[in-house]
């Protein structure tokens, strides 16, 4: 076995460990804040369509600027840690979350809030792919699912934060001037407790053994992080050595459309329902206060959300990312077509509400967190945070798309075909799932990377190491 086989499998094959938790704290905090301020601006605009007289496509926009930026920003930071490190980049995108927080707080006029929400658009988009690959390339290979999905778990308090903060404001009778300042400055608060931890966290082994070719420094991360001694001399036979993969070969261009189409897919769906809910809610119950909706949405958030986050997090190591995945769209496009089909269905308030939960628990047990971890999975090291960051952002560009033109497409056609559209959005999720995404349970990240036999030249060893091959 090679050095570098032998730090990457000590590491594949440790148990969790406190370290692992600690990541998982330190990515995870990231998501809390993500869907707080991606998803509190849906009350926020409610309250400030009065106050500033805002338009439809004027509350279309704030609903959906954040979203438009953070398909940049996940595209942005995605090629750069592949080029400059997992390292170098960690932490920029919280810095950039809690500016853009406290200064969409303070912000005198519509314009100016729209542009302080690109920058919380930005940093959104860059913790997608930062954050999950770290976790990724830090975790075991048994319990890899589990890590990954409990970062993005964290996005279920987050969903759930940000309904209970508006609701506790506005039922405390908080003037509606002050109330939604303070729902976008408290997003501030979780994103800066991580921005320490993520600028000193260390780089990651595979970055350092598949990319830089610094066996010796991966070595010293895995043995200070696991306890057990590695030894990273290189051997003097022929050994494997990981080769620099091209991103436009046939094999990982068929992922990408697996992991991107689907994530385009979820997040119209996920973020047209998500931002919109306060609109969907209001056509439910017309004559129900501001802060009476949005407690009914932190309930279906309480009892059907988060649920579904974690229990997909225990089982996705065990059931597979592909069947969780497909199964929750499946369920998603029956639960959308029956409030399609039986319109009336909207005059029963307590039966919708029903069918409604059931779609939100299986997007959660389903395709908004396989749509996370799967990325991160399937794209070999030097190319994996492109790929992770192309995903996320046609994700986000799905979210824009679904945040942007649900609110008119509901105001123009009414709740029941709303979400007729919605199914057929689903059933495109399941035929993508099962054409272009590969199952990656219990499998190596290594399993991905293609690796060339390097003869035992010792002189040309460090050089051959940091210059490896283009393969298409």
């Amino acid at each position: 076995m090679s050095a570098k086989s032998a730090v990457l499998q000590t590491f594949d094959e440790s148990g969790l460990q406190k370290f692992h938790w600690r990541t998982v704290f330190t990515t995870g905090m990231g998501f809390f804040t993500d869907a707080y301020d991606l998803f509190i601006i849906g009350t926020v605009t409610a309250i400030l369509t009065p106050i500033w007289h805002l338009s439809t496509a004027e509350l279309a926009l704030l609903n959906s600027t954040s979203l438009a930026a953070a398909a940049i920003g996940a595209f942005v930071f995605g090629r750069l840690m592949d080029r400059l490190g997992r390292k170098a980049m960690y932490g920029i995108e919280v810095i950039l979350l809690t500016g853009g927080a406290i200064l969409s707080a303070f912000a005198p006029s519509f314009g100016w809030l729209v542009f302080f929400r690109v920058l919380v658009g930005l940093g959104v988009g860059g913790d997608y792919p930062t954050s999950s690959v770290i976790m990724s390339e830090f975790a075991n290979r048994k319990n890899r699912g589990f890590l990954v999905t409990t970062v993005f778990s964290m996005q279920g308090l987050g969903l759930l934060a940000g309904p209970l903060v508006a609701s506790a404001l506005l039922f405390a009778g908080v003037s509606h001037d002050i109330a939604w300042r303070l729902m976008l400055g408290l997003g501030a608060i979780p994103s800066a407790a991580v921005i320490y931890l993520r600028r000193t966290m260390k780089e990651t082994p595979r970055y350092l053994v598949a990319v830089k070719g610094d066996t010796e420094s991966a070595a010293s991360v895995v043995s200070n992080l696991t306890g057990q001694h590695v030894d990273s001399a290189p051997e003097q036979a022929a050994r494997p050595v990981m080769a620099r993969q091209s991103f436009w070969n046939k094999r990982n261009m068929i992922r990408l459309i697996g992991t991107a189409g689907s994530w385009f897919l979820i997040d119209v769906a996920f973020y047209g329902n998500g931002v919109s809910s306060q609109l969907i809610y209001k056509a439910l119950l017309p004559g129900a206060a501001l802060a009476t909706t949005t407690l009914v949405a932190a309930g279906v958030f309480l009892i059907a959300a988060v649920p579904g986050y974690f229990l997909a997090a225990r089982m996705m190591d065990r059931i597979g990312r592909k069947v969780i995945q497909g199964v929750g769209f499946a369920v998603m496009a029956l639960a959308y077509l029956t409030i399609f089909v039986a319109p009336d269905v909207v005059k029963l308030p307590l039966l919708f509400l029903v069918i409604y939960a059931v779609s939100y628990f299986f997007i959660e047990f389903g395709p908004n967190t396989t749509t996370f971890l799967v990325p991160t999975e399937v794209f070999p090291t030097s190319i994996r945070g492109t790929g992770h960051g192309i995903s996320a952002a046609a994700g986000k560009i799905g979210a824009f798309i679904g945040a942007f033109l649900l609110p008119i497409v509901l105001k123009q056609v009414g709740l029941g075909d709303t979400m007729g559209l919605l199914a057929g959005v689903s059933a495109l999720g399941v035929l993508l799932t099962w054409l272009a995404i590969p199952e990656m349970k219990q499998r190596s990240l290594e399993d991905n990377e293609i690796t060339v036999m390097q003869k035992p030249a010792v002189k040309s060893f460090q050089k051959d190491t940091h210059e490896t091959a283009s393969v298409s």
